[in-house]
């Protein structure tokens, strides 16, 4: 399902006009990207946002097999809340 389709999804469930789902949604989608600094963002029932620090590190070029330093980065992570585990499954 793509953002469309929940915004179409929202309009029929209850009625509105399609700008209403679509303000919320992009709001929402802000606030999942710009949590505060080392603050992670918790939906109780469906998981955790959060920004995973990755540290400088030694890897291997596979198509030399140099070795070559990894520069330290950040990444967002997921972590699925026990009520979604349980409808997946």
């Amino acid at each position: 399902m793509n953002k469309t389709e929940y915004v179409l999804t929202v309009t029929e469930a209850f009625g509105i006009t399609k700008i209403q789902p679509i303000t919320v949604i992009e709001f929402l989608l802000k606030l999942l990207q710009k949590p505060k600094k080392s603050e992670s963002v918790r939906i109780t029932g469906f998981g955790t946002y959060e920004v995973a620090k990755r540290a400088t590190r030694t890897g291997r070029n596979p198509a030399t097999g140099k070795e070559i330093k990894i520069a330290a980065s950040k990444a967002p992570r997921f972590k699925a809340g026990k009520a979604l585990k349980e409808a997946v499954r």
